[in-house]
């Protein structure tokens, strides 16, 4: 009785060696090509961005952060990542040798306000989640027609009188 549960394990052991080591040859050629979600990836940096900018907007503002965002990819003048984009800044050395954004120092205030970046309102971030793969996919119209620059109309930029306006969204004016 033992010869026979051995034989039928080996026979097994066969068949699953037998099925396994293409699927694992496979997964090894390709694994170079393969890239894995990253929490702190471009979905992630302009889920942030539209949450921080622009999560007390309609969803129109809200899209059309992201088109700025977007802009700002494509254009030479600017780092062609989201995240390099979203995360521009300043930095400083700080006096643990940390580098750091200079408060009040970046593209986007949100990032060195001083204040926490992380998401509080749940349904917001989950609809800038949303937000940002569509935008990512490019699934969203450009509303603000070539936008790469935008303030809340609390502030008057120096940039702002020499660009042109494209759009006015609630308290968002846009310029490229």
């Amino acid at each position: 009785m033992l010869d026979k549960i051995e034989e039928i394990s080996m026979k097994i052991l066969l068949w699953v060696c037998v099925l396994v080591w293409p699927i694992v040859l496979l997964l090894l050629i390709l694994a170079p090509y393969v890239h894995a979600s990253d929490e702190n990836g471009d979905r992630f940096c302009l889920a942030k961005n539209i949450y921080f900018e622009a999560g007390n907007q309609p969803e129109a503002g809200k899209v059309a952060v992201a088109n700025v965002t977007m802009n700002r990819v494509a254009a030479l003048a600017y780092p062609d990542t989201i995240c390099g984009v979203v995360l521009q800044a300043k930095v400083k050395e700080n006096w643990k040798g940390n580098i750091v954004p200079i408060r009040h120092m970046c593209q986007f205030s949100w990032f060195c306000d001083g204040k926490s970046d992380s998401p509080t309102d749940s349904a917001t971030w989950m609809e800038s989640l949303r937000i940002a793969s569509f935008a990512i996919e490019g699934r969203y119209f450009d509303v603000t027609s070539g936008a790469t620059h935008y303030h809340n109309d609390q502030v008057h930029p120096y940039w702002a009188d020499h660009l042109n306006e494209t759009v006015i969204i609630n308290n968002h004016t846009f310029y490229k």
